[in-house]
């Protein structure tokens, strides 16, 4: 592997500003101090340039097996490490659904001939595979995904058995999406009673609505009281949910930790009129209200870490109507300039972004010699220009649907270099192909 010396960064890390050079050897982070000379392959001058860990997103679809017209681990990972993401961890809801460990090792052979991100991936929870589930490696798995309510194949787990055996006996964290299924398909049923088939997207968050995610949300924490489970509810969508969660204790002593998603802290119902299909998303975006809420309890530390729910889709998909048009969208590309954006707009600091982006993902997942700028860890990095400007155009967007939300968006931050296990795979607002990254593991 080559060496890296960055010279004069500003490194955001554990609380802290301060300025030093950084030495990366053998893919890991060699040496940090005020003043390194040393002989490198590369040197970086990043004077006046800002280096934080690089992003860990714990949520992202890629698409591959089965849906690769809308995206694939190559085309999607590309995208983001362009963001300033360097790991990332994968859903199991492909055609097939990630429901055995061969099709899960699948897509581990996938990534390690594709990604230039470092990479982990779920595996996937049914009414009927728990014995398969029991038996995932908690050291090389980042968790076991359960869906409570609606979801692609058979992956929604509503069986209260199976809930119940599945909390009880899992033998890592369980990761959940919460919504419950009887609660939407009323409120569905209601609005097709009043308007047909013809149901306009601002009424999506009324579908899936407060009461929905809340009831599911409650219930995994009950069960997950019951049991003492390892459960990190995702995406979390309203004011009302961030309640269930606690600020009380070190998140390493948390048993129930919680996520935030760029789309909701970012929209609010009030874009549906212009933003249309293009941020409908499970959960919905609803109001700013929620949207702040969400933020509060990121800040104050109910909600632990922020991701992206990456779900990318076709133009064409997306430009159905409401009821045929698929939930989900692109993110990995702008997330982490996105959160830099709400900085400069003074709602979070450098370092809670890198907190909540970096640290504590790793911190939940117990992510081994990741997630932190720290001598001997895995030299994953990312330079930020804060005075660098920029549009999001059709010309510079990576994800293989070709469209983002925030198309048109000038963003005052920018991307300059992203360092992944040791080698740089994106520079000058390009991506290094031929360059891979490396299965995570975990300390459990």
């Amino acid at each position: 592997m080559p060496t890296i010396l960055i010279k004069a960064a500003t490194l955001v890390n554990e609380g802290k500003q301060f300025v030093a050079d950084l030495l990366v050897k053998d893919g890991h982070i060699e040496r940090i101090d005020s003043s390194i000379n040393a002989q490198a392959d590369r040197e970086i001058n990043a004077e006046g340039l800002y280096l934080f860990p690089g992003c860990i997103d714990d949520q992202v679809h890629f698409r591959e097996p089965g849906l690769t017209h809308k995206g694939n681990i190559y085309t999607e990972s590309r995208a983001a490490v362009a963001g300033g993401i360097t790991s990332f961890m994968e859903m199991p809801n492909t055609v097939p659904n990630t429901l055995t460990r061969e099709l899960l090792e699948d897509k581990y052979a996938i990534a390690a001939k594709n990604s230039p991100a470092n990479y982990s991936f779920y595996m996937g929870a049914s009414n009927d595979n728990l014995d398969e589930v029991l038996r995932t490696d908690t050291k090389n798995v980042c968790g076991i995904k359960v869906f409570m309510g609606s979801s692609t194949g058979n992956m929604l787990v509503d069986n209260p058995t199976t809930l119940e055996n599945l909390f009880a006996n899992s033998p890592m964290l369980i990761a959940t999406h919460c919504e419950d299924e009887a609660t939407i398909k009323s409120n569905l049923e209601h609005f097709k009673q009043l308007l047909g088939e013809n149901i306009p997207i601002q009424l999506h968050p009324k579908i899936r609505n407060a009461e929905a995610c809340y009831l599911s949300s409650s219930l995994a924490v009950e069960l997950a009281k019951k049991h003492n489970t390892r459960l990190h509810i995702l995406h979390i969508s309203t004011e009302k949910e961030t309640h269930l969660f606690s600020n009380d204790i070190p998140l390493e002593d948390k048993r129930i930790t919680a996520e935030a998603c760029i789309h909701h802290l970012w929209f609010s119902d009030a874009d549906y009129e212009t933003k249309g299909n293009l941020i409908k998303w499970n959960p919905a975006v609803k109001t700013a209200t929620d949207r702040d809420g969400i933020l509060a309890a990121v800040l104050d530390g109910r909600i632990d870490v922020i991701a992206t729910d990456h779900a990318p889709h076709t133009v064409e998909e997306k430009a159905q109507a409401y009821l045929q048009a698929p939930s989900g969208g692109p993110l990995v590309q702008h997330a982490l300039v996105a959160m830099l954006e709400l900085h400069k707009q003074g709602k979070i600091t450098l370092e809670q972004i890198a907190e909540k982006m970096a640290h504590n993902v790793a911190k939940c997942f117990q992510i081994e010699k990741r997630g932190f700028i720290r001598e001997g860890y895995w030299a994953d990095l990312v330079l930020i220009d804060l005075n660098r400007s920029w549009s999001v155009e059709k010309s510079n967007i990576l994800y293989k649907c070709g469209w983002s939300p925030f198309e048109g968006q000038q963003f005052a931050s920018s991307i300059s270099h992203t360092i992944v296990s040791g080698n740089l795979v994106y520079q000058g607002d390009k991506v290094v192909d031929g360059i891979y990254g490396q299965r995570m593991s975990f300390v459990r």
